[in-house]
């Protein structure tokens, strides 16, 4: 019996996208989960002494963006613009893509407005790149296309 091989997709070739910013160039993405609490609960008639676990609140962990820092900043402008009472939310894609670059899965997160901005770290003995990162809180996500 032969078995018809799929191989998972490299987490190397993504993209992100975002309402009103144009270069989302990102060399990192982590923090795409969602978390329901478990809630303990017993009643006094309960004929055991083990506590029911129902779910709770769901919760949703920050989005990390890393990239590499240039003459673009829009991602300062969204934070800065946040830091002075000016909340814009935006809607936000991350995109999974295959080898040749095709959409694959497509996770759509609301309602995502920076909490932390971070400047890259200098070292004159290092020949790296220097990167910015950004850390998004958000309402939700969703699956788009999987």
């Amino acid at each position: 019996m032969a078995l018809n091989r799929k191989d998972p997709f490299g987490g190397y070739n993504f993209a992100v996208e975002a309402d009103g910013i144009t270069r989302m160039g990102f060399r990192e993405c982590s923090g795409l989960d969602s978390t329901t609490a478990a809630t303990s609960y017993r009643e006094g008639t309960d004929t055991t002494l083990a506590q029911r676990q129902l779910p709770g609140l769901l919760s949703f962990s920050h989005i990390t963006l890393k990239r590499g820092i240039t003459d673009d900043r829009a991602l300062w402008d969204w934070r800065d613009g946040v830091s002075r009472g000016d909340t814009t939310r935006r809607d936000l894609s991350i995109i999974l893509r295959d080898d040749k670059g095709n959409e694959q899965i497509r996770w759509n997160v609301k309602n995502c407005w920076p909490t932390r901005w971070a400047g890259p770290t200098f070292d004159a003995t290092q020949d790296s790149v220097a990167v910015e990162e950004l850390e998004l809180v958000h309402e939700g996500i969703e699956v788009a296309k999987w």
